[in-house]
C-alpha cells in the first residue's frame, strides 16, 4: 500500500525530563545529579525521574523505596506546578508563534500542525529545530521533537532522539519506519498488549502488518482497527486545538494505610474540599461521581454514581460519596483515596489539568 499525497506535516514536541529538569534549572546544585520529583516518603512514587535517575533505572510510577535501592544517592524534590505552568506558558507562546493548531497533551508536550504556518517555512523539520532552540534560549530547558504525516508516528519519533533531539520520518520512509519499529515503541501499545502480541509472534511492525483485519478485531477488540490501520501509515486524527476536559478529580496517598470507614471519610471530606475548589474555579459541573479506593496490596476499585442533573458543590456530592464507601465492604485496609466527576459540561470550555497530590 502506498501512501498519497497531501500530507500533513505535524511536529510533536515533548520536553526533556520537564519537572526533574525544572528542579534542576532553578537549583543548580541538582544538575547532573539523579533526581526524582514526587518527594521522598517510603509511601510515595516517582511521578518524575531525570536522565541522570533514570540510568539506574529509576522510572516515573516507582516506588521511592525501591528508588533509593535502585539509586542510594538520589535527590528527591517536590513538584512546584505553580512553576510548571509558568513555565508551560513560556513554551506555548513558542508554540503559537508559529501556528495556531496547537493540542496540549499535557503541561510538557504537544502536537502542532505546521501545514501552513505563519512563517511560511515549507520545512517542518526546519521549524521543529527552530522551536526547540527558541525554547532553550527563552527557558533555559531542552525539548526534543517528532516530524512526520500524522500525529501518530510524530509521537513515536520525538522518543527517538531524546533527549534534546529530534527525528523526522519522511512521507517516503513511513511504510518501512514502521515496518521495522518494535511492537512496544508503537504509541498505545502497553506492557499488557505488547505481552499478549509476543505471544502471537508480532514483535515488530511487520508482524503486526502480516494480520489481516478481521484477525486483528477477533484478537484485539476495537483496537483492531486502529492496528490494522496505524502499521499502515494510517491515522487522520487532526490537530484538535480545543480538547475538551473528560473528567477532573482530587486524590491522596496516604503516609499510613487505613482500614476504619471512619477515617476514611475524614479523608474524603478533605479530598471534597479540595475538588469543590477545583470545580468551582474552572467554573465546571459534572454528573458522575466516582470514588476510586486503592488497597495496600495495589489492587484498584472504582464505584460510581450518576445524576441526571449537572452538580459541582460539596453540599451536592458529598453525600453521593458517602453512600459509595458505604456501599459494599472493604477488600482490605486503603492507601490512597480519590474523588472525581466524569460527564462534565466543558464542551464549549478549554482544558484544564489536575495533577496527583501524595501526603506525606
Amino acid at each position: 500500500m502506498e501512501l498519497k499525497p497531501p500530507f500533513r506535516k505535524i511536529i510533536h514536541v515533548d520536553m526533556d525530563a520537564y519537572y526533574a529538569s525544572v528542579a534542576q534549572l532553578d537549583n543548580p546544585e541538582l544538575r547532573g545529579k539523579p533526581v526524582a520529583v514526587g518527594g521522598g516518603g517510603d509511601r510515595g512514587v516517582v511521578s518524575a525521574a531525570s536522565y541522570e535517575a533514570r540510568k539506574f533505572g529509576v522510572k516515573s510510577a516507582m516506588s521511592n523505596v525501591l528508588a533509593k535501592q535502585k539509586c542510594p544517592h538520589i535527590v528527591f524534590v517536590n513538584s512546584d506546578f505553580t512553576r510548571y505552568k509558568e513555565l508551560t506558558s513560556k513554551i506555548r507562546k513558542v508554540f503559537f508563534e508559529y501556528t495556531d493548531l496547537v493540542e496540549p497533551l499535557s503541561l510538557d508536550e504537544a502536537y502542532l500542525d505546521v501545514t501552513e504556518n505563519k512563517k511560511g517555512n515549507p520545512s517542518a523539520n526546519d521549524i521543529a529545530r527552530e522551536i526547540r532552540k527558541k525554547i532553550f534560549d527563552e527557558t533555559g530547558l531542552r525539548a526534543s521533537a517528532g516530524i512526520s504525516i500524522n500525529k501518530f508516528i510524530a509521537k513515536v519519533a520525538s522518543d527517538i532522539n531524546k533527549p534534546n533531539g529530534q527525528r523526522t520520518v519522511h512521507p517516503n520512509e513511513v511504510i518501512s519506519f514502521l515496518e521495522t519499529l518494535p511492537i512496544h515503541k508503537f504509541y498505545g501499545v502497553g506492557k499488557v498488549t505488547a505481552a499478549k502480541m509476543y505471544n502471537l509472534g508480532i514483535f515488530v511492525g511487520n508482524d503486526l502488518k502480516q494480520k489481516s483485519l478481521q484477525e486483528l478485531l477477533t484478537l484485539f477488540g476495537k483496537s483492531g482497527n486502529h492496528y490494522y490501520n496505524i502499521v499502515r501509515g494510517i491515522h487522520n486524527s487532526p490537530v484538535k486545538p480545543n480538547r475538551i476536559q473528560k473528567s477532573v478529580g482530587a486524590e491522596r496517598t496516604f503516609t499510613e494505610n487505613i482500614s476504619s470507614e471512619i477515617f476514611l471519610l475524614k479523608k474524603l471530606d478533605k479530598i471534597a474540599d479540595e475538588l469543590e475548589s477545583r470545580m468551582l474555579k474552572n467554573n465546571t459541573k459534572g454528573k458522575t461521581i466516582t470514588l476510586k479506593i486503592k488497597y495496600s496490596d495495589f489492587t484498584q476499585q472504582t464505584r460510581s454514581k450518576t445524576k441526571a442533573n449537572f452538580i459541582q458543590k460539596k453540599t451536592e456530592f458529598f453525600p453521593i460519596v458517602k453512600k459509595l464507601l458505604y456501599q459494599e465492604k472493604l477488600k482490605n485496609s486503603v492507601r490512597l483515596l480519590g474523588i472525581s466527576f466524569g460527564n462534565l459540561d466543558t464542551e464549549k470550555k478549554d482544558p484544564f489539568w489536575v495533577q496527583l497530590k501524595f501526603e506525606f
